[in-house]
């Protein structure tokens, strides 16, 4: 396994656990970013919650699944996307308006496109979820 994008990572091995029908799966190595965009997707319902576990090999997450995740992945390049043109990139990632939802990077944190279209802000793109 690549170690490049521990974001990818992630997001792949919460993508195999949930079609595998498991109730937990294993993430390992955490960030303060994945930690956000993990949040995320457990205010909107699509993960659980997750307890970091303090190892000597280092930290990991345990998160637990919830069986709503139907694809999720990270957006490469990190699109920069201004407040104007997100409806472009929710064509091409998300299944239909509405559905699912696309994760960036703003000036003001890491936060959802409905409310970086709230705020008027724009940003870089990070995940997508549905």
């Amino acid at each position: 396994m690549s170690l490049n994008d521990p974001i990818s990572n992630a997001l792949s091995k919460i993508l195999n656990a949930e079609k595998a029908g498991k109730k937990k799966c294993k993430i390992k190595p955490v960030s303060n970013l994945l930690k956000k965009i993990l949040d995320i997707m457990n205010n909107l319902g699509y993960v659980g919650t997750y307890d970091e576990v303090i190892d000597i090999k280092g930290n990991y997450l345990m998160l637990n699944l919830l069986g709503n995740v139907n694809k999720c992945g990270t957006i490469k390049p990190h699109y920069a996307v201004g407040k104007d043109n997100m409806v472009k990139f929710e064509k091409r990632y998300l299944l239909s308006q509405g559905f699912g939802v696309i994760i960036l990077s703003t000036s003001q944190g890491v936060m959802t496109q409905e409310e970086a279209k709230s705020k008027n802000i724009g940003g870089k793109l990070i995940a997508y979820c549905y």
